[in-house]
């Protein structure tokens, strides 16, 4: 029910937290720089993963046309960007980790919710819920309606998403954003990576479930 709060509930990002979409990314855009004939940099977009495709688009297209163009991109993103992407260091561990101890596992992403799927289906990741669509603080909607009292990511939009959620905001340097980064924005607890969650979760739950 909205409004009821497990300690067992962990939210998790997807890009660059659970995923490595890099390569994924990177090849959509150079297909879609090619359909376009609108030059992007492929390179430089991939370092900037994490706010919604919006927000990218914008750098090489005017704003009569990102609608389009983005849809096209979500379109096209199946074809090249799902075999390319790889699993996190410790991203299965990790879900399974929550589970193991009778706990709820959620993804939520600003990505494409079909194609935030997709991924997880491709790679074994199998959360309790994925919802998309959401980023930085409009985050705090599927983590207060599914009870998260933790959220894992690894952009500052993520650690404001879990601040405005009430949740504790767990960080990981493996995006964009360094750790030193990542704490000056709020992070309650900065990990190494997903590899350390486990046995940062088995004390968590120790001292708080």
């Amino acid at each position: 029910m909205a409004g009821m709060v497990s300690p067992l509930t962990v939210g998790f990002d997807l890009d660059m937290t659970l995923i490595d979409s890099r390569p994924g990314i990177h090849a959509t855009y150079r297909a879609l720089s090619a359909e376009t004939g609108v030059w992007i940099d492929a390179d430089l977009a991939v370092t900037r993963i994490g706010p919604p495709l919006e927000q990218e688009l914008a750098h090489w297209f005017p704003a009569d046309r990102i609608g389009e163009t983005g849809d096209r991109y979500r379109e096209i993103y199946p074809a090249y960007a799902i075999e390319p992407t790889l699993a996190m260091p410790g991203a299965r561990e990790a879900i399974q980790a929550v589970r193991a101890a009778g706990g709820r596992a959620i993804v939520v992403t600003a990505k494409h919710e079909p194609n935030a799927k997709l991924h997880l289906a491709h790679l074994g990741i199998e959360p309790d819920a994925v919802i998309g669509w959401l980023w930085a603080e409009a985050k705090a909607e599927a983590l207060r309606e599914h009870g998260a009292r933790v959220y894992v990511g690894d952009h500052t939009g993520d650690v404001r998403g879990a601040r405005a959620a009430g949740a504790l905001a767990v960080s990981v340097p493996t995006g964009p954003c360094g750790a030193d980064e990542l704490r000056a924005a709020g992070a309650d607890v900065v990990l190494p990576g997903l590899t350390a969650f486990p046995a940062w979760w088995d004390a968590y739950r120790a001292e708080f479930a």
